[in-house]
């Protein structure tokens, strides 16, 4: 009997986390550039057969006897599909059209500086002329350099990147657009950037670069509320068959103390 309170209980875990985590993208409906994230759960019949196909451990079969009462939590995914953009008449607001990140130079509290990716293309001028974004971060060019301008002048960037003085044909800076083969292997650090792992390679891409315009979220707010209101109605379920089992526990326990 009590094996129904543990896969009750793995139950109520697991829509617990799709509920955070459909609280989170909620929150960040209308943060620049973010991607929602879902989740996933695996059942067990797909558990036991790749533990059946299992050859990482060589010699006497192990026993399968090690049970997961209830449904095993899986792993947290990001979304990558581009989001909808929104105009700002603003030259440095930037959008990315197609595959690709921009590259930012982030410096931790420590002071240690490194790359991060992100599609959060609210940029701006600082007071020496550096392109940067809300947090101060460095806008880099295709050579790993800050992009640095005269704030007097008026500028336009074109598809490719290429930033001109207004009126000019050269090209002073070029916006650096990386992407990667495989999105796997990039995880997200803080809301809005992405950070390579082990394993990552750079792969060409064509996208173009939208200047006066801001790619918003692509968090959908009707479609997450409904998955919220299923995650708690099935979080409620899983509820009641505790509750259920405690009250059936009780009087278990009951009687079998009159017995004696």
């Amino acid at each position: 009997m009590l094996k129904g309170l543990y896969i009750a209980s793995t139950g109520m875990l697991n829509e617990q986390r799709r509920v955070d985590t459909m609280s989170n993208n909620l929150a960040n409906s209308t943060t620049a550039g973010f991607k929602k994230e879902g989740t996933t759960a695996e059942a067990f019949h797909d558990v036991l057969a790749l533990k059946i196909k299992d050859t990482s451990e060589p010699g006497i079969a192990r026993r399968l006897g090690h049970m997961n009462m209830g449904v095993k939590i899986g792993e947290n995914y990001t979304d990558f599909s581009q989001g909808p953009f929104h105009e700002t008449m603003n030259k440095f607001d930037l959008a990315i059209s197609g595959d690709g990140f921009f590259s930012v130079e982030f410096q931790n509290k420590a002071g240690d500086t490194d790359v991060k990716y992100t599609r959060d293309g609210a940029f701006t001028l600082n007071v020496r002329g550096e392109l940067v974004n809300k947090n101060g971060d460095f806008l880099l060019d295709v050579n790993g350099n800050h992009i640095v301008l005269d704030p007097t002048q008026d500028y336009s960037i074109d598809r490719m990147g290429n930033i001109r003085a207004a009126g000019a044909e050269v090209t002073l800076a070029q916006i650096n657009v990386v992407n990667f083969a495989d999105y796997n292997f990039l995880e997200k650090y803080g809301e809005t950037y992405f950070q390579p792992v082990e394993g990552a390679e750079f792969a060409p891409t064509d996208a173009q670069i939208y200047s006066g315009y801001i790619e918003t979220s692509n968090v959908q707010t009707v479609h997450e509320m409904v998955d919220l209101i299923a995650f708690q109605r099935a979080y409620e379920s899983n509820q009641k068959i505790i509750q259920t089992y405690d009250e059936s526990l009780g009087i278990a326990v009951e009687q079998l103390g009159r017995l004696q």
